[in-house]
């Protein structure tokens, strides 16, 4: 005989309190362990939106990140040269030569923060056309002027349209806000390549070169040509997209790593509150044990039925943690990339594998919780039971 459902749901009106903070405990590290894969996947969907499918993007070998690239004036030439560049209407390359520094911010709530200064080429807006100028307008090649991120102008000190920014030994006008919808570009700052080259008198030397394909097809041609080309065979083509991809991947397994074993620390806690509530509801219906096993309710029911109530606390807890948790997709936050060393802005973000995630989590938890319980119930002797103990 199999117990009704709907004695495991009665039994939560007799212990309103005990559930109620089970629930609570066992919401809060839901919460915790999804603001977590929230977190990392957030980090992953930024820096994934900074590059193209269509883009490819040359860095030298074995450089950790876009700072630590290096590509000479003789390489750039002959990487201009390349057949599988597109062009856009007026006949001009799609093509990117970008130095790429770190400089210091002052940020508004105290203290400093490293940020990203890219310099760009003209056709940077057809090989980027996701990044948008908001407010003000583009800056003059020209002239020591800069474009800033939405995300730079709202947390760091004299980084909004008008401001002037000092570092390379000269002052640098900030003279329009641009918007990535949402990409890592967000979190840097733009000028003109050469302005930056000669700033920091590097010469001809850029850091990355990034083109749009001719034929989204030819990337393997292009990845022969550089392996088989002397001049190129220091210098790695990669697709732009996977680029940025690859570069979030040790943060984001970083931020997992920490943030799981911070939340398998608070799991136990949340464990032994559910044993505790399922220990308390076997004493208090020892009676009631008695009289089902006595009326020919299996041992297999008994114990069934009460982890079956463990589990259920447990998956109430997890909607009520996820739902909390998907409010966190309002907010924007910051952290340091380990790859560039610079400040990078984030927001949260919530998708169907961290809530699969969440709920198998819970279920262990509430499994873990119930199994002792669940087994001291349907052990109980049906005479010491229906004496009450």
């Amino acid at each position: 005989m199999k117990i009704p459902l709907k004695y495991t749901l009665r039994s939560f009106k007799t212990r309103k309190l005990t559930t109620g903070i089970t629930i609570a405990g066992i919401a809060l590290v839901v919460f915790v362990f999804a603001a977590v894969l929230m977190m990392a996947y957030g980090v992953q969907k930024t820096l994934i939106a900074t590059g193209r499918a269509d883009n490819v993007m040359i860095t030298r070998k074995s450089s950790n990140g876009e700072i630590s690239s290096i590509i000479n004036g003789d390489t750039r030439n002959v990487i201009r040269t390349l057949p599988f560049i597109a062009k856009d209407a007026n006949g001009m390359r799609i093509i990117s030569e970008e130095p790429v520094v770190v400089i210091n911010l002052a940020i508004k709530t105290g203290g400093l923060s490293n940020v990203t200064v890219r310099g760009v080429s003209p056709q940077v807006w057809q090989l980027r056309p996701q990044v948008k100028i908001k407010e003000g307008r583009m800056f003059n090649p020209s002239l020591r002027e800069l474009i800033v991120g939405e995300a730079v102008a709202n947390k760091f000190v004299s980084a909004q349209i008008g401001s002037t920014v000092k570092f390379a030994g000269d002052n640098w006008k900030i003279v329009g806000l641009f918007e990535s919808n949402g990409s890592g570009f967000d979190s840097e700052l733009w000028g003109s390549n050469d302005q930056l080259l000669n700033a920091f008198n590097r010469g001809s030397a850029v850091s990355t070169i990034t083109f749009r394909m001719s034929n989204p097809n030819d990337f393997d041609q292009i990845k022969h040509e550089f392996d088989s080309d002397r001049r190129l065979v220091q210098f790695e083509p990669k697709i732009e997209q996977k680029y940025f991809e690859e570069q979030s991947e040790f943060l984001a397994g970083f931020i997992r790593i920490l943030g799981i074993f911070i939340t398998v620390i608070f799991s136990f806690g949340a464990i032994i509150g559910a044993m505790i509530t399922m220990y308390a509801a076997v004493a208090n219906r020892t009676v009631e044990i008695g009289t089902m096993r006595s009326l020919g309710f299996s041992r297999r029911s008994i114990l069934g039925a009460f982890l079956v109530e463990s589990l259920t606390i447990a998956m109430i807890g997890c909607v009520i943690g996820l739902i909390f948790a998907s409010f966190l997709q309002f907010f924007r936050i910051s952290t340091l990339n380990f790859s560039s060393f610079a400040d990078l802005s984030f927001s949260f973000a919530l998708s169907p594998s961290i809530i699969v995630s969440s709920f198998i989590f819970a279920i262990f938890m509430g499994f873990l919780g119930g199994f002792l319980p669940s087994i001291r119930a349907a052990r109980l002797n049906i005479v010491n039971a229906l004496r009450g103990g």
